[in-house]
């Protein structure tokens, strides 16, 4: 294995979490794995970055060449039984939102906005190992707070579990000794004919004015599958 390539393990745990891909305005919606532009707005806000900075900028740039992949990791009950994963419907009101021409509406908007409860989810990044060490820093110790999908979801637990030479000890790290191939996992795939579907969360810039996105091309992995 090349000796600049590196896996770094997060640990994805909270009361709520959110990870919208497809929806901007008043109804937000959810997947049910977490998303790359989510990961990479994690990191950002890790390191410091403002949005639509330059320094940003180049943070994507090579944050979109790492790899990723997504575990479902089901939580259990004190009697040991898997929690079923649901899905919960907030409603509220807005305020200084924008209008279609791009002015400000000084009006209350209501949106709906949709969250994952009882979830849980094991994240590794694939690559450059100065990247994923600069990373790995600024989870440790994040200069501005971290939350999984939107503010209003803290983690429960450190979101770093850490940062390692091969994928079977990053792996470790989120699964213990069990297989791999137990779980639902999303994998981002290397070729287009290897993949199933394609998600608009690479992001390329944050900026509030124009918010950049390209598509990502990935496999899902029921339990059970190889």
């Amino acid at each position: 294995m090349s000796s600049d390539m590196r896996f770094l393990a997060l640990r994805l745990e909270g009361p709520l979490q959110s990870w919208g891909f497809d929806s901007q305005y008043n109804r937000r919606n959810t997947g049910l794995l977490p998303t790359k532009s989510a990961i990479a707005g994690m990191c950002c806000a890790a390191l410091g970055l403002s949005r639509g900075c330059e320094e940003e900028r180049q943070f994507l740039k090579s944050f979109g060449a790492l790899r990723m992949a997504a575990i479902a990791i089901p939580r259990s009950s004190d009697k040991q039984k898997p929690l079923p994963v649901r899905r919960l419907l907030d409603y509220h009101t807005v305020q200084n939102t924008r209008r279609a021409n791009g002015a400000i509406n000084n009006d209350c908007v209501l949106t709906h906005r949709m969250y994952l409860t009882d979830s849980a989810f094991g994240v590794i990044l694939e690559g450059n190992a100065e990247v994923l060490t600069k990373i790995s820093k600024a989870l440790a110790d994040p200069k501005w707070g971290i939350w999984l999908g939107r503010k209003t979801c803290i983690p429960s637990a450190p979101v770093l579990a850490g940062l390692r030479d091969n994928r079977a000890e990053a792996l470790s790290l989120l699964i213990g000794d069990k297989p791999l191939e137990s779980f639902i996992r999303q994998e981002e795939v290397e070729f287009f004919s290897d993949g199933r579907d394609s998600l608009p969360d690479t992001p390329l810039s944050f900026s509030s004015e124009r918010r950049m996105f390209a598509p990502r091309r990935v496999r899902i992995r029921q339990a059970g599958e190889k």
